[in-house]
């Protein structure tokens, strides 16, 4: 991978039997790769097998399906959360996921693609962005939101307004890739202090 690419990882936040999440992080991944600037992994939360229950002593040693993805998330440059909104929030294996790593968020941006009902998943992304900035992460300010996503893709998995979503997802990997980009060099800089 040539040096100046960016390192994005596209995180698939449901678990759930029969979700929509593997679509929508294949069709962002699918976009980020047409650029030649970033270069993305997609980590399936639902393949990786994280325990549910943490330890009580944050020093002791991690399960090994924590230490497994360890390695995935600290070399990301950059995160795209791909979640649902299920009941107004977004999914618990999200949240347990975020909640077994600290220093793999510190310093990075975070930016989201979410899909439910009426609302597109926003309620469930605007709880994720008083969340990242406790790890000290920086979440973008645009974001991609499918409503209605049963109508917003066909039969293969594109979109149906590929334009408006190919403009969306534009405007939000330009940030990401702003962001992703300022944050490693600055981290190459100097440590990052929290």
């Amino acid at each position: 991978m040539p040096e100046h690419r960016l390192r994005v990882s596209v995180i698939i936040g449901s678990i759930r039997n029969g979700r929509f999440g593997p679509t929508a992080a294949r069709w962002i991944a699918d976009e980020a790769a047409k650029r030649e600037d970033l270069a993305v992994d997609v980590i399936d939360l639902a393949k990786v097998w994280l325990p549910e229950v943490l330890p009580a002593d944050e020093h002791a040693e991690r399960p090994t399906a924590v230490q497994d993805l360890a390695p995935w998330l600290a070399r990301a440059d950059a995160f795209i959360i791909v979640t649902p909104e299920y009941n107004h929030s977004f999914p618990a294996s999200l949240k347990n996921a975020v909640d077994w790593y600290v220093d793999e968020w510190k310093a990075k941006p975070v930016a989201f693609v979410s899909y439910g009902g009426i609302a597109g998943g926003l309620r469930a992304v605007a709880q994720l962005r008083e969340i990242f900035p406790g790890l000290h992460a920086v979440t973008v300010r645009d974001s991609v939101a499918f409503p209605e996503y049963w109508t917003r893709f066909d039969d293969q998995g594109r979109p149906v307004d590929a334009t408006a979503c190919e403009a969306a997802a534009k405007t939000m990997l330009d940030q990401l890739t702003w962001w992703g980009r300022t944050l490693r060099d600055a981290r190459a800089a100097r440590p990052y202090p929290g």
